[in-house]
């Protein structure tokens, strides 16, 4: 399915499950669907060269990791496999827009202390078809009250339904394509990276008291340790859903109703109304114009202007502003492709592993409702400078750490395009603690030569680019 629809809940609540029409062939046309249904799960393109030399086809067809050959684009990203995945969707022919939902599904799973299914994000996108740089706004849902009886209340879950709309707008490859890295993961194990390492030895003792969250991070007792393998079947079986029924599922169907349910046993108390009511919105990005370029941010109602002050003010000499306040953790990644677009996005749970409760039999945490308990709402920070005359990007950053997070975002920007620092040092400098920023920077066209990446050095993630 190509999803070219807007936000319209229909529409999120039906997506075309073209992996299904693959059944019912002969003969070595059966071996290639099958083949070729493996591949999509597993991420594996081993499968896809199994899968030619039986048919004698061709070696790659768009979709298919590899398909793309010469220059991709380029990612950073703080967790290392989420990176992997999105360069894996540049090489199969998909978007800036399609590697970045990807990226931020395989977060749920690679780094659920971050990013996750009960939580949201907020995102810049710059299509070149469309010529125009979008905001899009999917943070944890506010609540208008207190349930009764809610002793951690939830947010309303918005990631599925934010990336959705990303790709709705400026995704490629059909959807259910994205998601399929996410769910492999989950479902067949992925050695846990250093940076879940380290967030779960911060909040072990809270996070085990929860004996659902305890089966999966610390099923031998301990927490699960630095290169294990995570493996994460509810948390599968939930990501295999919503990629059959639709994103829709989640906020209005059958797994919406188990949501329901299942937040009241972890003290979350969401209701399926709440989640058909809460959509992502997809609005104009706050801009102005930097010589020829557009200077695009995520609006004031979600980083407070925090992002483009620092921008403004590593460019003009100073130290960026951090955002005053006790605030959650983030995460964040950039996509570039070869096309010219680029993606920016942070993600949020609110806290780290969010309420510290899992959704029984879902496999995914909740996030604190903000406004509640004395949880405020985590300010994100994303930038990205595009061309609009030549249909390009130019650069695109984002970042994470509580206050600092628009000052990681928008402080290197500054030092990189006003002051003409190189990028790797802009991000060391720009970003201040407890802030880690990620970005990738064209200087020029958009080629190999031109362009590069750069994920914070003092965090655990990488950049990938054509090599």
């Amino acid at each position: 399915m190509t999803t070219t629809a807007g936000m319209a809940q229909d529409r999120m609540a039906n997506p075309e499950n073209s992996i299904a029409r693959r059944h019912g062939a002969a003969g070595r046309a059966r071996v290639l669907a099958l083949s070729l249904a493996m591949g999509a799960l597993a991420g594996c393109s081993t499968i896809d060269r199994v899968s030619n030399a039986i048919t004698g086809g061709p070696s790659l067809q768009p979709g298919q990791a590899g398909y793309v050959q010469g220059f991709l684009g380029n990612v950073a990203a703080e967790e290392p496999r989420a990176a992997l995945v999105a360069r894996d969707v540049l090489s199969a022919g998909g978007s800036a827009a399609d590697a970045a939902v990807a990226a931020g599904f395989a977060l749920t799973v690679t780094l659920p202390s971050r990013a996750g299914l009960g939580g949201g994000g907020a995102c810049l996108g710059y299509d070149p078809r469309r010529n125009e740089i979008e905001a899009f706004l999917f943070q944890p849902g506010a609540r208008e009250g207190v349930p009764r009886g809610a002793d951690r209340p939830a947010a309303i879950p918005m990631m599925a339904r934010g990336l959705f709309a990303l790709h709705a707008r400026q995704g490629r490859l059909p959807f259910e394509r994205t998601i399929a890295p996410a769910e492999g993961m989950a479902r067949f194990g992925t050695p846990v990276s250093r940076a879940l390492s380290a967030d779960l030895a911060a909040v072990a003792g809270p996070l085990m008291a929860d004996p659902v969250s305890r089966a999966v991070f610390a099923p031998g007792g301990n927490p699960i340790a630095e290169g294990a393998a995570l493996t994460q079947q509810e948390l599968a079986s939930t990501l295999s859903s919503i990629r059959t029924a639709g994103v829709g599922d989640l906020h209005q169907g059958g797994l919406a109703r188990r949501v329901e349910e299942g937040s009241r046993a972890a003290g979350g108390f969401l209701t399926v109304a709440e989640m058909r009511n809460a959509v992502p919105q997809a609005v104009a990005a706050a801009q102005e114009r930097v010589g020829s370029d557009v200077l695009a941010t995520l609006p004031a109602s979600v980083d407070g202007g925090a992002t483009l002050a620092a921008f403004r003010a590593t460019a003009a000499g100073s130290a960026p502003p951090v955002v005053a306040g006790n605030f959650g953790a983030s995460t964040s990644l950039v996509v570039q492709d070869r096309d010219g677009g680029a993606v920016a996005c942070a993600f949020t749970m609110n806290n780290l592993f969010g309420t510290g409760r899992m959704v029984p039999g879902m496999g995914f945490l909740l996030a604190p409702a903000p406004g509640m308990g004395g949880v405020q709402p985590v300010p994100l920070g994303a930038v990205l400078l595009a061309n609009l005359n030549v249909k390009t990007m130019r650069y695109a950053g984002a970042g994470s750490g509580q206050g600092a997070a628009p000052a990681a975002a928008g402080g290197p920007a500054g030092l990189h395009l006003g002051r003409r620092v190189p990028l790797a040092q802009a991000i060391a400098s720009g970003a201040p603690e407890p802030g880690r920023g990620v970005a990738v920077s064209c200087q020029g066209s958009v080629r190999a030569a031109n362009c590069s990446a750069v994920a914070d050095a003092r965090g655990f993630g990488v950049s990938t680019g054509n090599d």
